[in-house]
């Protein structure tokens, strides 16, 4: 029991990741060390074990898709989305700067922590943390489109997002924001139990879930050090998302009037700069970011010992 509630814990930590723009939940899946067992259980969703489940043989099904441990960390997964979307988006319009300092300095610290797994450094797998990084950085200067509530461009959505959550170092809610619909899909769908928004993009995440993890799964047995390099170049370029200190452009309309959304205006883009001055907020900002680099190194001190007990 004790096992799972980690699990659940860990779950939730993946959540909160996966709707955060810039942060990933496959990189907090990966440093948690549930990232590989949790893509073989997904895969392992075909038709033999659909057919065990028909059947009525329950025990093999579970064995088969590593049942419980899926459903503990989809559990923490669902309370974090359902609990937390208010509050980040409370934080988010109060307190922006902090937010986004705290997560810079996981994402910071997740780049040493994953590229560490990588056993051996050659030049396919350097250029893999090249062409990462190089994907990333582009990927962040994009102009988001403009939202769409489409049936099936939501379920583009949800195959799009789900396959990039699921990737370390690569965010769903980010991918999500360039498409337009983070807010539609994010906040306001889950906030306001839309389902008309949310069944469509289930649909599409389960699909690409279950698609996209027997990719991944190949990939990771027969390259895998490119793969943990490629997914580090994703986790480093992603930094300048998460770069706390931002200026907003706003969407506006032909005539050049701001397009307000429940009366407030939607953000375009965000651009980086630097801080004005070196004022308390500057340096409770970098202190969130120690407070976030040493988040990441308890967990991995954690998982590591955890290992060494096993």
């Amino acid at each position: 029991m004790k096992e799972y509630i980690g699990y659940i814990l860990k779950g939730l930590g993946v959540g909160i990741a996966n709707i955060i723009p810039g942060v990933s939940g496959g990189t907090i899946a990966l440093i948690t060390g549930i990232f590989e067992r949790l893509i073989n259980a997904i895969k392992s969703f075909d038709l033999n074990s659909v057919k065990l489940l028909f059947q009525g043989k329950w025990k093999a099904f579970a064995e088969k898709t590593d049942f419980y441990f899926l459903v503990a960390v989809f559990a923490g997964v669902f309370i974090a989305i359902i609990s937390l979307a208010k509050v980040f988006g409370f934080l988010f319009q109060n307190y922006p700067v902090y937010i986004w300092a705290y997560f810079f300095g996981l994402v910071l610290a997740s780049v040493y922590f994953v590229g560490k797994r990588v056993d051996r450094w050659t030049a396919s797998v350097v250029i893999s943390l090249i062409v990462g990084t190089s994907i990333a950085v582009v990927l962040s200067f994009f102009n988001p489109a403009t939202e769409n509530d489409g049936f099936f461009y939501l379920m583009l959505c949800g195959v799009v997002a789900i396959c990039s959550m699921i990737l370390p170092g690569l965010s769903g809610s980010f991918v999500l924001m360039l498409m337009g619909n983070y807010q539609l899909v994010a906040i306001d769908a889950i906030n306001e139990r839309n389902f008309s928004i949310i069944l469509p993009v289930g649909i599409g995440a389960v699909v690409g879930l279950i698609a996209f993890s027997h990719l991944l799964s190949w990939v990771f047995k027969h390259y895998k050090n490119q793969t943990i390099a490629l997914l580090t170049g994703f986790i480093l370029g992603s930094l300048n998302v998460l770069w706390p200190w931002k200026q907003a452009t706003y969407l506006t309309d032909t005539a050049g009037d701001f397009i307000l959304k429940h009366g407030e205006k939607i953000v375009a883009r965000y651009e980086s700069v630097l801080p004005e001055a070196f004022n308390a907020q500057v340096w409770f900002a970098l202190l969130l970011v120690i407070v976030g680099i040493a988040s990441i190194a308890a967990l991995e001190i954690t998982a590591l010992s955890k290992e060494e007990t096993n």
